[in-house]
């Protein structure tokens, strides 16, 4: 996967930097959701008091697609929300996920916020010290899975767009996402939670430990596994696996000095 641009990022004083992922609202039903997206809301209005910068990692949505002149029934709190904390100044940043592959512009036209669809380097400046930060929802990296990889080169095709935008009516279109969704939601119900692979065996660490052989990053930050992982690459690099908004409720927090993950009304 290639990295689509590097940026620089100077965190001012008393300000934070936010990371979480995986909200996936819309499932399993209306009522579920709509619990899930409060709760994010009031993650999001706790932090608006010192956060700079919202990372959001992917998978807001369990199925988002955008047409031209109409916007996806439902998500009106997070949407405010997001459409708040940027007319205030916070910088809101998106990563497009499995889930929501199909974000354009309406973010960034009608919120403020910007769209990413491949990994990033972050250098985050803080006094006088930068720290490198890569950053992507994790969808389609590492070894494997090449099943999902080919239909992801068919999902983002153009001509999937135009089916879906162009030829299949609006209300048939987002049944059928929103059944593919939930089909992969009920299939994850019966399982057992995910849980970490083992050093050898996550994809997404062993990932990260070949880009770490080609170019340094202090960071390495991912949502997609819905595990919750802080892990020690080597001396001076640390990869991270934010959980989700299902089950743990968690993000990561970084001050300028320390990264970690946290989870909100942890009971």
């Amino acid at each position: 996967m290639p990295i689509s641009s590097r940026e620089t990022l100077e965190l001012r004083a008393n300000k934070k930097i936010y990371f979480a992922s995986d909200f996936h609202l819309g499932a399993p039903n209306h009522a579920e959701s709509l619990v899930r997206e409060k709760k994010v809301v009031r993650w999001l209005e706790q932090i608006r008091h010192d956060a700079q910068t919202v990372f959001l990692v992917g998978d807001l949505f369990d199925f988002w697609f955008e047409y031209r002149q109409v916007v996806p029934r439902g998500h009106v709190r997070l949407l405010g929300k997001l459409a708040e904390l940027a007319d205030a100044g916070i910088e809101i940043i998106i990563f497009s996920g499995n889930h929501d592959i199909w974000m354009f512009d309406y973010f960034q036209q009608e919120i403020g916020a910007r769209v990413l669809r491949q990994a990033t380097v972050f250098e985050v400046e803080h006094n006088a010290q930068t720290r490198s930060f890569f950053v992507a929802h994790g969808d389609g990296l590492g070894p494997g899975d090449y099943t999902y990889k080919f239909l992801k080169n068919i999902f983002e095709s153009p001509l999937s767009h135009f089916v879906f935008g162009r030829v299949l009516h609006p209300n048939f279109s987002f049944k059928l996402g929103q059944n593919w969704a939930l089909s992969s939601w009920k299939k994850h119900r019966r399982q057992p939670q995910p849980t970490f692979f083992g050093e050898d065996r996550e994809f997404l660490l062993l990932y990260a430990k070949e880009i770490e052989t080609k170019n340094h990053h202090d960071f390495y930050v991912f949502g997609h596994r819905h595990i919750q992982l802080d892990f020690e690459i080597n001396a001076r690099s640390r990869f991270f696996i934010l959980g989700d908004w299902i089950n743990h409720f968690s993000y990561a927090q970084y001050d300028g000095h320390t990264m970690q993950l946290l989870s909100f009304e942890e009971e």
